[in-house]
């Protein structure tokens, strides 16, 4: 039997996943974190883009697209708290293309930097789910 780590990935409206890995993958701050049973305590941002998450006794990965948000690893638990987190199955393409069309006409059109630092925040949270979308589409989930 492989060894396991508890982990839970919630968001600010639900419980995503919670139960044990053998693996989770994540983008992490500074590039993308590997975390195996055993992992050193850690605490940092993430991110948007895509949570792997290898379940025992299961061939394909579990997908959770994040938003950004935070990482924390104990032993025996790890813990991504998003700011907003979508099971990879549940994705909607067009919403996506719409969001990404809606940020970079924001961006075009700013006012401020706050208008700016808004817009740049939603392009990457969109085009991280359509790159998670392809990404399913060429594995066949």
């Amino acid at each position: 039997m492989a060894m396991t780590v508890h982990v839970d990935v919630v968001s600010t409206e639900e419980s995503i996943f919670s139960g044990l890995c053998e693996f989770v993958a994540l983008p992490g701050e500074t590039g993308e974190l590997g975390i195996l049973p055993g992992h050193t305590p850690l605490l940092t941002r993430i991110r948007p883009g895509a949570v792997r998450l290898k379940l025992p006794n299961q061939q394909q990965e579990e997908l959770v697209f994040v938003a950004g948000g935070l990482l924390e690893v104990q032993p025996g638990l790890v813990t991504v708290l998003a700011d907003t987190a979508i099971r990879g199955r549940d994705l909607d393409e067009a919403k996506a293309m719409d969001a990404k069309r809606s940020a970079e006409e924001s961006l075009a059109n700013r006012e401020s930097k706050l208008d700016f630092a808004r817009a740049s925040a939603e392009l990457a949270a969109a085009t991280a789910q359509l790159a998670l979308i392809e990404r399913m589409k060429k594995r066949g989930y």
